[in-house]
Formats: structure tokens, sequence, C-alpha cells
């Protein structure tokens, strides 16, 4: 529960400018350009972060590192709130997005070192579940704070919040994980990234998740309005639904994954599962399928917490005194990512001319295509080895018999071999 509150404010920073952009163009004068890179350098700076962050997770534990790093993002807040130009947001940004790095990280260490590995998954969706109240905090009810504080009040209100999570964190959560610490092994940083299963799952993972956050922390309000027209009122009202879908997105994800574990499926055909889903939402968006624009958008705010999934499959590849390392080499490709999308759409964004001051559909189809490509691509280097390991004989001669019933049909007997990862373990298969 305190590492989940330390979460829920990451989600809250990860989030809040969707709703403080208006204000903050207006007040300010930025562009789309200049708004995109303000939000997106929090990812920058979180992808930097992770790798550093997750050695000194291993090393010192995570109530250590929590709480210190969330004094840090309460400064970046009290910034932000002060801010007077483009340049003071930027360094206010990315003090919170250092100070929030952890947020995650520290939670799923926690989670590794204290459960057993076959609940990872379901414990990651509670601990996610109830960070992304934090995303639901940054639609209706940030929206209402606003009218009283403006958005530098709440920016305010905020720090003091992350200031008292920090005390919350270092004074309630026990040392407990420093058990494991000492432990020694031959398993280094390149190795992670060495493992070639690492690599069939880690752009992928990148590839949807990065372009979830980006599309829920930002780009949505603009599509909302721009594209479909929305008010104010109506905007936040989707905003608020999204954000409730992070949540429950969260607890369905690992539930799911918790039982199909127990049939034998593994959690990696669920995450293909549901990427297939994201692309078709997102394809729905481009097109203008004639469906309610809350089905895909919902779909994408389910898959940004499909980090449920993807940490709880690592978590597997590699021992519990590395987690932290490996989820964050992880990380940073998920951030890196968002960066990139987050930036790179406002950039897109930019070769056209805004009308009214809204930017034509044409320029956000444009600028998600090319993020849908990526995920295209990614989704196949996933499954392409399992499509390999598959025995296409029994399809073949089942053809060749429907031409010519003379030819014997063969079959798939029981001792075939199927399969469609790598055991994780020496006896798990």
């Amino acid at each position: 529960m305190p590492f989940a509150a330390g979460y829920y404010l990451s989600y809250l920073f990860r989030t809040i400018n969707t709703l403080i952009s208006g204000p903050l163009s207006a007040e300010l004068g930025l562009d789309a350009a200049n708004l995109g890179l303000l939000t997106a350098v929090y990812f920058l700076v979180l992808a930097g972060a992770q790798i550093p962050i997750g050695v000194l997770l291993d090393r010192f534990g995570p109530r250590r590192v929590q709480s210190v790093l969330l004094v840090v993002a309460a400064g970046g807040a009290a910034l932000f709130a002060a801010s007077t130009g483009l340049l003071e947001l930027l360094i206010a940004r990315a003090m919170i997005g250092i100070g929030v790095a952890a947020a995650l990280m520290a939670g799923l260490k926690a989670i590794v070192t204290w459960f057993p590995r076959e609940r990872v998954a379901l414990i990651n969706g509670y601990m996610i579940m109830l960070g992304a109240l934090g995303a639901v905090t940054a639609t209706a009810p940030a929206e209402w704070l606003m009218g009283y504080s403006g958005w530098r009040g709440l920016f305010e209100l905020s720090a003091a919040a992350t200031l008292a999570a920090a005390l919350l964190i270092f004074l309630a959560v026990p040392d407990k994980a420093q058990l494991v610490l000492p432990q020694r092994t031959s398993l280094k940083l390149g190795a992670i990234y060495r493992d070639p299963r690492f690599w069939r799952i880690a752009p992928l993972s990148a590839s949807c998740i990065g372009s979830a956050w980006s599309l829920q922390g930002l780009w949505a309000a603009p599509w909302l309005a721009d594209v479909e027209g929305f008010n104010r009122e109506a905007l936040i009202a989707q905003l608020f639904l999204m954000a409730i879908a992070v949540c429950l997105g969260a607890l369905l994800l690992g539930t799911i994954a918790d039982r199909l574990r127990r049939r034998g499926i593994g959690t990696e055909t669920l995450f293909a599962a549901v990427v297939a889903l994201f692309v078709i939402a997102e394809l729905a968006l481009i097109m203008r399928l004639p469906l309610p624009s809350l089905l895909p958008w919902i779909v994408v705010s389910i898959v940004s917490a499909a980090t449920v999934l993807s940490f709880a499959i690592i978590a597997e590849y590699f021992p519990s005194e590395l987690a932290a390392r490996a989820n964050g080499s992880l990380n940073v490709l998920h951030f890196g990512w968002a960066f990139v999308v987050q930036y790179g759409t406002g950039l897109i964004l930019e070769q056209w001319t805004p009308q009214d001051g809204h930017y034509p559909a044409i320029a956000y189809q444009v600028a998600f295509a090319v993020s849908v490509a990526v995920q295209i691509v990614a989704l196949a280097w996933f499954v392409v080895p399992w499509l390999r390991s598959l025995d296409w004989r029994a399809p073949a001669s089942f053809l060749r018999a429907l031409a010519n019933d003379n030819v014997p049909v063969e079959t798939v007997t029981a001792s075939t071999e199927i399969r469609m990862f790598e055991p994780h373990e020496s006896g798990e298969w």
C-alpha cells in the first residue's frame, strides 16, 4: 500500500498534462511541439534513470530509494507551480521524472521479494490498479480543484502529497528486502540485454505500452477535442472513464493471467492477444470506423496497464535479486518509446496548419499510424518463433487429400512437439 501511494502520484504526474494542456498553453503560449516536449521530457528522464535506479533498488532496497526520490519529485512539483517560462517548466518536469522514476520498480521489487513467483502477475495487478487511481484523479477531481486553485495550486497540493508519501514509505515499510541483497550472482546487467528471451518481448512491450502511455498521458485530449469535437465537459467525462479503465484493466489482466497460468497457459500468450486487440483499436481510431470513440480509447487505457503482464514475464526470466535491474532494463525501452511517440506526435502535428485552433484529423491519423506500423512489426517479431515451431504437415497433407482422395492424410500424433516459447526454468515444461 505505501508503494501504491508512490505509484499513484507517479500516474498523476504522468497524465496531468492532458488536463492542464489547454490552460498551460494559453497562459504561456506553448505550441503543439513545445507541449509535446514538455510532457515527453518526463519520459526521457525516466528512461535514463531506470538502470541506475534498478541497481540502487537491488543494492539498498525499495524503502530507502523510493522515499529519497519522492522528496526530489516534491521539489519538482513545487518548482512547476512557480514556473513562468518553458525552461523552468522543463527543469521542474525533469525533477518530477527523476523523483518518480522508482515508483513502479520499487513496488515490483517488493512484490518479487515478498511473494511467490506464480502470484506476481496478480499482485502486480493489485498495485497497478491502486496506482492508476492517479489517472482517475487527473481527470474530473483535478478539474474540480483547478476551478478553485488553478493549475499552479494543483501542483502545490501535489508537492505536499508527494512529500507525505515519501515519509509514509520511509516510516511504514520494513527492511525485509535487505535479506536478499547480499546474495551474489554471475548474471550481470549486460547478460540481461543479451538474453534472447528479453529481446523477444521487449520491442513489443515497449512499442505498445509506451504508445499507450503517450496517448493517454497527452494526446487523447487533443484528439477528442480536435477530431471528435468534444467540448470541455464531455472531454473530461471520457478521460475519467478511460482512467477508470486503467484501474480495472490492471486488476483484470492480473486476474486473467493468474487463472490462465493455473491452467497451463503462459502469460506471453495473453500478452500477445492484448497487443493484437490494441492494434485493432488504434486502427479503428485512424480509419474513423463508425464506433463510439470510447470503445477504442478504453482498449488504449487497458493496454497502458499491461506492464502487469510484461513485468510478470520478465520476473520469470531472471532471479529475484536482479528483479529491479531486469525491470529497469525493460522500463528504459517503455519510457524511451513513450518519449519518442509523445514528442514525435507533436512534431508531426506541427506539419499541418491549425484551423480555428484545431489540428485536422489527417494530422493525428498520420502520427498514430506511424506508431501502429512499429507495433505490427514488433508483434510479428514476437510471434514468428511460435509460427516456426508449429507442425504444418497436417494442414498440408489435409489440403493434398482434398485434391486427391487417394493421398493418405498425415495426422499429428500426441507425441508431436508444439511449443510457443522456450522454457523459462529447467523443470517448468
